[in-house]
């Protein structure tokens, strides 16, 4: 959907978000790879359910939060993409460990 890089086998990962699979370019962030594809929100409030997404992109808010590989409450704006990385939108709030 994004036309932000030419991609390479080199320059790309094979990611999925929220059953989709998806090819990103390996320099991404978890957010930059939502946005880029048209997922303009990752979770939902725990309070309200008012859809939340990626705001400061720089870790500061915490908007962003996902499950990568199982894993909640992981910031998006802040994790690097890896190949085989699955990535789930949260909704309401996560258990904690």
């Amino acid at each position: 959907m994004f036309d932000v890089l030419e991609l390479t086998s080199e320059a790309a990962v094979d990611i999925e978000i929220d059953g989709n699979a998806l090819r990103v370019p390996a320099h991404f962030t978890v957010a930059a790879a939502l946005l880029a594809n048209g997922q303009m929100t990752c979770r939902t409030s725990a309070v309200s359910g008012a859809p939340r997404g990626p705001f400061c992109m720089m870790g500061v808010c915490f908007e962003c939060l996902v499950e990568v590989d199982g894993v909640p409450n992981v910031q998006a704006c802040m994790t690097r993409v890896a190949a085989g990385m699955r990535v789930r939108s949260m909704h309401g709030k996560a258990r904690l460990a």
